[in-house]
């Protein structure tokens, strides 16, 4: 069955995000003047088809939390479109933030600081909706149903209060809030990284099951590979508010050409001894992105960095030999491009 709300058909990009940017000011001395920038996120741009899941990853301050936060514009971004389902966010002949947010709503990494200790878990599942106009009694009774969904009994949970919950039972309420308003666009921010494995597994199932039943569509961010791997059907990489590769989960995990990527591959635990390094795969710490380096941003710890790298920035591109068919593996990177000149 259709979604009424659906304006473009399904091949029209439920999110597209053009040279998204975020710096924030760092101020210091007796007048507390800005003497710094923080390059937090710098010209990111991709697109979400309807009904896929695309995860986000990379190291911690990479700029995937507050790339997610501008999406839901938590925090207000200096320069970028945001185009959802074919009109402009904020925009005057476009959509409204708030009429966004209704269709766009997010699950934080910390199950108990996003829920409010004074209101049992049905009032806060309800809260959302009887503040867009249902009465109390339907806002409960939709907080009943939505516990059903995500595996709570209501009978046993709704009058609970955040602390009588296990972290996983309080992911289960978050994910049950996020979908009170109906949204068709749900942003996981380490939604699951917080839990134990078992536990993880068992979210990461439901995520599954109310993606399918709810035609819901993901925006994924985790630092865990596997967990992306899993549960995505496009994977973006971050390094220092920047993508520097993109394309499908197949693609980039059979055959990553960034270099940064494939330390982060080569990175990822394994019980297979045979598989196991005894070199670190990357050495070093992020420079500081308050003084990023100038062109490659990466090639201070990249071991094939070459003059280039230095002077000019590289622009996200397809290479000719890319595993996706459709040409949708870019990477931003000198090297994968003096490659595909060789090739060509």
């Amino acid at each position: 069955m259709s979604d009424p709300r659906d304006r473009g058909g399904p091949a029209q990009p439920l999110l597209l995000v053009e040279g998204l940017r975020k710096h924030f000011p760092v101020r210091g001395g007796l007048l507390h003047r800005q003497v710094a920038t923080v390059q937090a996120v710098d010209e990111v741009s991709f697109s979400l088809g309807k009904g896929e899941t695309l995860g986000i990853v990379g190291e911690s301050g990479c700029g995937k939390s507050t790339t997610a936060r501008l999406l839901m514009r938590l925090i207000e971004p200096d320069a970028g479109e945001v185009v959802f389902d074919g009109d402009a966010v904020g925009d005057r002949h476009g959509i409204t933030v708030n009429a966004m947010r209704r269709q766009m709503q997010m699950v934080f990494q910390d199950s108990y600081s996003s829920l409010n200790p004074r209101m049992t878990i049905a009032e806060s599942i309800a809260y959302a909706p009887r503040m867009h106009g249902l009465s109390t009694k339907e806002g409960l009774a939709r907080a009943d149903d939505l516990l059903a969904q995500v595996g709570l009994t209501p009978r046993q949970y709704a009058r609970r209060y955040p602390h009588e919950l296990s972290g996983g039972q309080r992911q289960r309420v978050n994910i049950a809030r996020a979908l009170a308003l109906e949204p068709r666009l749900v942003i996981l921010d380490e939604a699951v990284s917080a839990l134990d494995k078992s536990i993880e597994a068992q979210v990461l199932n439901l995520l599954s099951e109310l993606k399918e039943r709810f035609n819901l569509t993901y925006l994924f961010i985790s630092h865990d590979l596997n967990v992306v791997e899993y549960v995505s059907d496009r994977v973006l990489v971050m390094y220092l508010g920047r993508v520097v590769e993109t394309g499908s989960v197949d693609s980039i995990y059979a055959r990553p050409r960034h270099p940064y990527t494939r330390a982060l591959f080569a990175s990822k635990p394994t019980l297979d001894p045979d598989r196991r390094t005894a070199e670190m795969p990357l050495t070093g710490d992020p420079p500081n992105p308050i003084d990023p380096p100038s062109g490659c941003r990466f090639r201070t710890r990249c071991a094939f960095a070459q003059p280039i790298c230095t002077g000019l920035s590289p622009t996200l591109s397809a290479p000719l030999d890319s595993a996706d068919s459709d040409g949708a593996h870019l990477v931003a990177c000198h090297i994968a491009e003096a490659q595909q000149v060789r090739h060509a």
